[in-house]
């Protein structure tokens, strides 16, 4: 037996060993059944499987912009950053690639709000956290009602529901970089009509220093209109929703980062050859539901539309077709001096004897993800058992357009100029799915144990179209079942264990290899949870044993130029951790409470074979070679002191160093980042607020207290910081 091997299996007897469980009981009067998911306290409780709910006070207490730090709160999330605001969110579960959070599901109110999640799942569009009153999270068997990507988990976004009476707010703050936020809603109900608007606009100047002038920030809208009308007939509730929303943003972000010596010295310079990067975003939303309740059945039922344009100005390379990439520029500045010199301004692209120009791409792209989905649920008694039924299915097509170009600038004087007549389309295709899913879970109560059986079907038809050439069509038919089995079994009124097992799936492109497998894996997970009103603690170890794990180039996360849209398998894969989480509150004397928490992960993913592959973060592997991006430790310790009109909280997050290449080079293939790292980090924030009575409540907060300076990336085109220490002031009014 190995050494891994037994660091597995120790990990998951520890769990059930010593993992207690949170309690049963539930208590109508916590009941929040404006999660659309996790509607009551003792659902949570009794899931078996991992899930955890951060409610709108929990959001609160840091008043965060960035979902990148909101999830710190959760055990098993695993990220890498990019920007330093969370613009591009790179999220995964236990081990996957966090790359644009492509292999986890992402929900807004229970439906899939990524521009396009079955034919180009990566996620470049994510509605704003500021507007949401709550965030869910499920892995493992839980997961399986949320598709289609099933090896991690899914993400669920819940919005402000349309209030039973009359109510308001407003939330606007100032800070440093300039940073703003104004945030308002109102609600009211009117002859049984009932409806809610609310609006949000972020900005800021941003944090980097632009080689020529200018803004590195943003600005994001987003507004949202809800309606419904209730009434009950029959003995059924039913409740006719429509869900209107708009959102855009122009940021002038871009994938270029920083030489070693440069970050050294200024690790917030931003190159002159980035001074035209611009992303021009707009997306909407239109959703019609219709949810019935009543005998022991509820039905919801939505149809829904999301449509997204987004407009990416970027630099793609430097000097002619073929030439060095700029990940091997930035890595060896010395021996591109010339490149180098025309990326930082230091030299124009036209002296004598040599033109080099700068290849700026424009990655233009629409997207439409539309669908029918219904979900029921009905308590019933068969046979002398209690069976809790759910079931669901969904017919959803989505597409993306690519329209992609690049057009020539050129560097005088520090300054990126458009030449005129440089423009070129560089990709014209179309990528189309039509997705039935199917879902069926079945709870049965035996005494203690709440035993669940659950079937997934994912059934997809892709096609890609290349607008070029109209004799390159493919088309693609996938057909899939996805088994779990879990369980709960209740030790007393405040503990139990869980457990688990199913199978998890990703859909593939279709211009995937067609000798390369389906990503699948089957996962375990063990542990269970402790509440007595006082402590909460949760453990869960995990294994996923992935058949194959593949991964895709893209520009984010592999700056080589002709590997983009490739797909390369890693074979076989394992991950295997440790969550865990602690909370409680402790009364200093009457009037002061200090309530603390902690959130621990350990994650290790390991290649279990040989292979000499090309890919940017992979090169030649080995067996017991580690997943990049992954860290083995992540830990967030929150402490803070509440009294009745004022509170101050405090948030350590630790995050170990992780890799940023797998294997090693080979004589076919150099990689780039090879032996690279990125540093632990640990950042501090701390935020306090007061209450003015009727007069409504102000609130400061300090991200980044020490001003931690490290590199978060270095992919795909040199080193980048995370966010700087940022101030700022808010005040709040609710009514």
């Amino acid at each position: 037996m190995t050494k891994h091997t037994i660091i597995k299996k120790s990990l998951l007897a520890a769990a059930v060993i010593i993992a207690l469980p949170q309690a049963q009981a539930a208590d109508d009067k916590q009941d929040i059944e404006h999660i659309s998911i996790i509607s009551h306290h003792d659902k949570l409780r009794k899931e078996a499987g991992s899930a955890t709910l951060l409610s709108e006070a929990q959001l609160a207490e840091y008043e965060y912009d960035d979902i990148h730090r909101i999830l710190s709160n959760v055990p098993g999330v695993n990220i890498r950053e990019e920007d330093g605001y969370g613009l591009r969110p790179n999220i995964g579960f236990r081990g996957v690639t966090p790359e644009r959070s492509k292999k986890i599901t992402i929900m807004e109110d229970g439906v899939l709000i990524g521009p396009s999640p079955y034919s180009a799942p990566a996620a470049y569009y994510f509605p704003v956290p500021t507007r949401m009153t709550a965030v869910e999270v499920f892995k493992g068997p839980a997961a399986i009602k949320h598709g289609p990507q099933t090896v991690a988990g899914a993400l669920n976004l819940v919005t402000r529901q349309v209030p039973e009476f009359t109510e308001g707010g407003i939330d606007v703050a100032v800070g440093s970089d300039g940073y703003t936020k104004a945030h308002g809603y109102y609600g009211s109900v009117v002859n049984n009509v009932g409806f809610l608007f609310e609006a949000v606009n972020l900005q800021a100047d941003g944090f980097k220093e632009l080689d020529g002038g200018g803004d590195t920030g943003f600005e994001k809208n987003d507004i949202l209109a809800k309606f419904n009308y209730k009434l009950s007939q029959g003995g059924y509730d039913h409740t006719f929703g429509l869900k209107l929303s708009y959102a855009d943003e122009l940021s002038d972000e871009t994938y270029l980062g920083l030489t070693e010596e440069d970050f050294a010295q200024n690790p917030y310079r931003r190159y002159a050859a980035s001074q035209p990067a611009e992303m021009d975003t707009k997306h909407s939303q239109i959703m019609l539901s219709h949810i019935l309740d009543g005998n022991g059945v509820n039905v919801t039922t939505r149809l829904y539309r999301n449509d997204y344009e987004r407009a990416w100005l970027k630099l793609n390379g430097v000097g002619a077709k073929g030439g060095a990439s700029l990940s091997k520029i930035i890595a060896n500045p010395e021996s591109f001096a010339n490149e180098y010199g025309v990326i930082t301004g230091a030299r124009d692209s036209v002296v004598a004897g040599s033109n080099i120009f700068l290849n700026m791409g424009t990655n233009d792209r629409e997207y439409f993800s539309q669908g029918l989905q219904v979900d029921a649920n009905s308590n019933l008694t068969m046979f002398g058992l209690t069976h809790d039924i759910s079931v669901g299915v969904r017919f959803h097509e989505d597409e993306i357009e690519r329209k992609h170009f690049e057009q020539a600038y050129a560097m005088e004087n520090g300054i990126s100029t458009l030449i005129e007549g440089s423009k070129q389309f560089t990709s014209l295709n179309t990528e189309n799915t039509k997705a039935w899913s199917v879902y069926i879970e079945d709870k049965v109560q035996l005494d203690a144990l709440t035993l669940g059986m659950g079937l997934r079907g994912e059934l997809m038809d892709m096609s890609y179209q290349d607008n070029k050439d109209a004799d390159v069509w493919i088309d693609k038919t996938t057909r899939i079942w996805l088994p779990s089995l879990s369980g709960f079994y209740q030790l007393s009124d405040d503990a139990g264990l869980l457990f688990g097992v199913h199978q998890g799936f990703v859909p593939s492109s279709p211009l995937q290899d067609p000798d390369i497998e389906l990503e699948k894996s089957v996962n375990y997970e063990f542990g269970g949870r402790f509440n007595d009103g006082v402590t909460q603690f949760e453990i869960v170890s995990f294994f996923n044993d992935y058949e194959n794990l593949n991964e895709s180039c893209g520009q984010s996360n592999c700056g080589v130029n002709d590997q983009q849209d490739q797909q390369f398998s890693g074979g076989e894969v394992d991950v295997y951790g440790l969550e865990m989480q602690f909370a409680q509150r402790y009364p200093l004397n009457l009037q002061i409470d200090i309530p603390y928490s902690l959130t621990y992960t350990y994650t290790k993913g390991e290649f279990q074979n040989e292979r000499a592959t090309t890919f940017a973060q992979w090169g030649y592997i080995k067996a017991g070679d580690e997943l990049p991006y992954l860290p083995s430790h992540q830990a967030t310790f929150n402490i803070g002191l509440a009294a009745s009109d004022w509170k101050v909280n405090v948030a350590v997050k630790y995050i170990s160093e992780m890799s940023e290449a797998a294997g090693r080079s080979t004589e076919d293939f150099e990689l780039v980042l090879e032996g690279a790292e990125v540093p632990n980090t640990t950042i501090v924030d701390i935020s306090a607020s007061y209450e003015l009575g009727r007069y409504g409540q102000v609130y400061a907060k300090v991200d980044n207290l020490f001003d931690e300076t490290e590199i978060v990336s270095r992919r795909p085109y040199g080193a980048r910081p995370g966010k700087p220490r940022q101030f700022s002031l808010g005040y709040k009014y609710q009514f």
